[in-house]
């Protein structure tokens, strides 16, 4: 008897499932969506501390990565932003490197040391975060061999004076010194090449601004006026100017470089690109360099789909595939 109640049971409930399945498939909004992978995912690691500085006072330097869900090694980019010597936005400039990342790179964007903190401080801060880089290959999934640069006007600097110092010494101080600061590719946008004369072209006010003590590659370079100091022009020592300059580092054996700048810029004059990419040349270096027409400083230009995917392209060519110098290989080694 309980097992006949049990299957009139089930046998009348049968139909009415099967009608609000078909009722489902017929309702008003339901679609079916085929989705084809052609994504990685990118994962963000924020407030990732590099480097402390502990002189004059202590504090904490942090790097944003983008770190593209890949099971193998990724060449890495690090990123310094602009900000006039005078601030560090690193979670700056977002189209750029997440265009990066999606391309297959970690992407580092970096603070660092501004004014009034003096030269080298910057230098020496965007050396640290290579360095860090490279001794945390593993935990990023970085290949350590296949590390660039990137950075926009006083970034733009940055990045110069990393590519430029390759195989020198005198900026790597604080941790991880035991590793490698040289760089497989540098890529710099309307950036600083000679701290003389950023506004070279330009009207005579402009280069009154450039020659007082009070301007910021000034005090990059001699600090502020202070107790019996009046303050300096950055003109006043043109050694010690072209020294914290990359034009006084460059030399035979760079690694690649990308140099763009926009014909209209009205901040810094295209002249720092000019002259850098001519005296590569002359070095016997062969940098790829870039006039945007009609581009200013940071304007609407920078973040168009085709100047970034140029970005994108040229760092697959001279990044995604080379295999390293044998000084940062042999730098590995010694970790």
């Amino acid at each position: 008897m309980k097992k006949y109640v049990f299957a009139s049971l089930l046998a009348g409930l049968l139909p009415t499932t099967f009608q609000a399945s078909a009722q489902t498939a017929e309702a008003p909004g339901r679609q079916t969506l085929k989705v084809e992978i052609t994504e990685t995912p990118v994962d963000v690691i924020s407030n990732v501390i590099y480097s402390q500085i502990t002189f004059p006072t202590n504090r904490q330097l942090r790097m944003t990565l983008l770190v593209p869900r890949t099971p193998q090694p990724k060449p890495a980019i690090v990123f310094y932003p602009g900000g006039g010597f005078m601030s560090a936005n690193h979670d700056s400039f977002i189209a750029m490197r997440m265009a990066l990342a999606k391309a297959g790179f970690v992407v580092a964007a970096a603070e660092y040391r501004t004014v009034p903190d003096r030269f080298p401080a910057l230098v020496i801060d965007a050396k640290s975060a290579v360095r860090y880089l490279r001794a945390h290959a593993g935990q990023f999934g970085i290949d350590p061999q296949r590390i660039g640069v990137i950075g926009d006007s006083a970034g733009g600097y940055v990045a110069q004076m990393v590519g430029t110092t390759n195989g020198e010494k005198q900026f790597d101080a604080g941790d991880f010194t035991e590793v490698s600061s040289d760089v497989q590719a540098a890529a710099t946008i309307y950036g600083i090449s000679n701290l003389m004369n950023i506004g070279e072209g330009y009207s005579e006010d402009i280069q009154k601004v450039h020659a007082s003590p009070a301007v910021t590659e000034a005090l990059l370079v001699h600090g502020p006026a202070f107790f019996n100091f009046a303050g300096s022009s950055i003109l006043s020592d043109p050694k010690k100017a072209l020294d914290a300059s990359p034009m006084g580092h460059v030399k035979s054996n760079l690694p690649p470089f990308l140099i763009m700048h926009g014909s209209a810029d009205p901040l810094v004059s295209p002249v720092q690109s000019e002259q850098l990419y001519k005296a590569m040349v002359e070095k016997g270096n062969k940098p790829d360099y870039i006039v945007v027409e009609g581009a200013g400083h940071g304007d609407l230009y920078w973040y168009q789909p085709a100047l970034i995917d140029t970005v994108v392209n040229w760092f697959k060519k001279h990044l995604a595939g080379t295999a390293g110098t044998d000084a940062t290989a042999d730098s590995n080694q010694q970790k």
